[in-house]
């Protein structure tokens, strides 16, 4: 059996890796769709969110954007990213598994420096309510 998770807001895949709050997850049997589920990422971000899939014995992330601190994140889990995907997250799966997913294997978030280290998402899951 192979876990294929997506980025998932409304329905869709959701473009920013770093910021999504629930996947949803394709269990595979055969090359087909046998169960899915959705995961609630409980405000992990960014490189966490690498552990949470790997937890779930995920081996494929299907995302919109996604910086490189998160890439090297899923490799080292060997975890296989398709990025730069947008639209139906079914969709999305069903075209992975036909072989004609349309994907950008050098995806980048647009708005990270090369080798920035920024806050994305801080303010809104690491203050906890305390921000002044």
């Amino acid at each position: 059996m192979k876990k294929i998770a997506v980025t998932y807001e409304d329905g869709n895949v959701f473009q920013h890796f770093g910021h999504t709050e629930q996947f949803k997850v394709y269990e595979i049997t055969d090359e087909k769709i046998t169960d899915t589920q959705i995961a609630d990422t409980q405000g992990s971000g960014h490189g966490a969110l690498a552990g949470v899939l790997s937890a779930m014995d995920v081996d494929t992330l299907i995302c919109g954007g996604i910086g490189a601190g998160a890439q090297a994140a899923l490799a080292e889990a060997g975890i296989q990213l398709y990025g730069g995907v947008s639209g139906s997250a079914d969709e999305a799966v069903n075209a992975l598994l036909a072989g004609e997913l349309v994907f950008q294997p050098d995806v980048q978030c647009s708005h990270h420096g090369h080798g920035e280290h920024h806050a994305c998402g801080e303010q809104k899951h690491g203050c906890q309510g305390r921000c002044h």
